[in-house]
């Protein structure tokens, strides 16, 4: 769990890197032309799932962390959404 806010900050930070331009279409699509966003998805969904699990609450920290972590998915899959409704609406 130390990789936790390390993950976290990653989505975060990446959530931001969506280019301006890209050639695909739907959100899978956008996880292929977006591979890290992807990948950080995938590591919160696992972290998540590993702290939902877990007995101990961290110190206090489990449920902002959660909550936190689930609102990066939300927003990392917002961003791959927009690109993909964006390059659609743009014959992309």
């Amino acid at each position: 769990m130390k990789r936790f806010p390390l993950l976290l900050g990653i989505a975060l930070a990446t959530s931001s890197l969506a280019p301006l331009t890209a050639a695909a279409e739907t959100p899978k699509q956008e996880k292929s032309a977006h591979p890290n966003i992807a990948h950080a998805i995938d590591a919160l969904d696992k972290a998540i799932a590993d702290l939902k699990k877990a007995p101990d609450d961290f110190g206090g920290h489990k449920a902002d962390a959660i909550r936190a972590s689930e609102e990066a998915v939300r927003q990392l899959r917002a961003a791959l959404d927009y690109r993909a409704s964006v390059d659609t609406a743009h014959g992309k």
